[in-house]
């Protein structure tokens, strides 16, 4: 892995500065951001953490023996194998595509509008005003349409601020997709029938309203297009569930929204005696193929989380368990089949420890205006993958005072050996003296 260095423009180290309003990496003067070979400006958007720095470049879904590279590997073998074109594969693969976007490619060109909460710097990991760490693989998918692909995967990890506990972590992986095509290839037996309405005009698309108010379907296309390319999305993802899951697992479709298709839906399956979102799909924004390039293609997209499914699969109990470089753990899934049946078997269970953290906020914020993704990244900052889950306890207005009060519960738990109250009460301090100075608070 690369070494990153943070530094001033004039090269003199830079020294993360903690504001009181929100904790952030962005320093008090002008300065860059290193990663890997690139230097990059920081603004009051900046808020990517070290701890987070080091998460990059890793990719664990192409590391041999980690389940993340097993469940890829299942996905992309039956994408090989379902779809070829002269003996080849129809899908190609792209598993290496840098994480640093600018908020263009993972917010506009997918139509995701200015005041959508997906933009907020409390979920995204921003690197200045117009670069961040991607929230989705979505982002690339211009870019790749762009350079004239039609059907691809894309994979690799992503970014999010999100709460901590056993199913969330800053940084997962995923797997999105794209499959797109002409008239003759959607209507090969039915030359007749066309992918757009006569009234959308396909040399000049950008002067023409598409419309989404129809929930079967755009206003550009036809009725027939939309429904056998959802038959043909819908067939594609229940047989790659079935691969995952065994022929018997049973399924449902519900209605979603995606800024970037429509219609849009969620595939669950019953899993465990409880339904279990696996995935969200939809047809692609016709605007956004237009803009890529491609007038003439309808396609349909898809993005799946390989967290959720490699933990349902191989009854993996903690996120962070994908993180671990411990053989113990690594060694269940090494030299193995990709096809393989394998169930977690724990190298040993470590004691939790909870400690609570109660304290008043300034006079200029209250209980609903403090952000509890700054306090987790911050908390996830100080404590490091010891850190299990942080949750908010409770919140609390003194009736005569009217300070507001917040008090959240953190549980310590090291995956590899007993943590002693003596080191989580040294770190516990830790997080109190960062967060008194971050959030100008006062600690109860």
């Amino acid at each position: 892995m690369r070494i990153m260095k943070i530094l001033f423009k004039n090269r003199r180290i830079l020294f993360l500065s903690f504001n009181k309003n929100n904790y952030s990496t962005a320093p008090k003067s002008l300065a860059t951001l290193r990663i890997g070979e690139k230097e990059y400006r920081t603004d009051e958007y900046t808020n990517i953490t070290p701890k987070i720095l080091s998460y990059l470049n890793r990719n664990l879904h192409l590391k041999k023996d980690n389940p993340l590279s097993l469940v890829r590997q299942r996905i992309v073998n039956y994408f090989y194998s379902s779809f070829t074109h002269g003996g080849n594969p129809t899908f190609s693969v792209y598993d290496n595509v840098s994480p640093v976007v600018s908020t263009k490619q993972n917010f506009d060109d997918l139509l995701i509008p200015e005041d959508h909460p997906s933009r907020a710097k409390s979920d995204c990991y921003y690197i200045n005003s117009t670069t961040l760490l991607r929230a989705h693989m979505t982002a690339h998918q211009s870019e790749l349409l762009r350079a004239g692909l039609d059907n691809f995967l894309m994979i690799g990890d992503v970014y999010r601020r999100d709460e901590i506990d056993s199913t969330h972590f800053p940084v997962f992986h995923q797997i999105d997709a794209v499959r797109s095509q002409r008239k003759e290839q959607l209507f090969e037996n039915h030359p007749d029938l066309d992918i757009f309405e006569p009234s959308f005009d396909r040399t000049n698309p950008h002067a023409y309203q598409n419309s989404i108010s129809d929930p079967a379907k755009q206003s550009c296309h036809t009725l027939e297009a939309t429904k056998l390319m959802e038959a043909q999305l819908k067939n594609h993802l229940i047989g790659m569930v079935r691969s995952l899951f065994g022929e018997d697992i049973q399924y449902r479709w519900v209605d979603a929204y995606f800024p970037f298709t429509h219609p849009s839906w969620e595939l669950e399956i019953y899993y465990e005696n409880d339904w279990m979102e696996t995935l969200g799909c939809g047809i692609v924004r016709n605007e956004i193929l237009a803009n890529a390039g491609p007038n003439n293609t309808i396609a349909y997209a898809f993005g799946i989380g390989l967290e959720r499914l490699a933990m349902a699969l191989y009854k993996i109990p903690d996120i962070r368990l994908m993180w671990s470089t411990d053989s113990g753990f690594l060694a269940q899934f090494q030299n193995k089949n990709a096809n393989a049946n394998i169930v977690y078997k724990p190298v040993s269970i470590y004691p939790q420890c909870t400690n609570d953290l109660s304290f008043w906020l300034p006079p200029t914020t209250t209980i609903d205006t403090f952000t509890s993704n700054d306090f987790y990244d911050l908390v996830r900052d100080v404590g490091g993958d010891i850190i299990e889950q942080v949750k908010l306890k409770d919140k609390f207005i003194h009736p005569k005072t009217k300070k507001h009060s917040l008090c959240y519960s953190i549980v310590y738990r090291h995956l590899e050996r007993t943590l002693t109250q003596a080191e989580v009460n040294k770190i516990h301090k830790e997080i109190e003296n960062a967060a008194t100075k971050a959030f100008n608070i006062v600690v109860r």
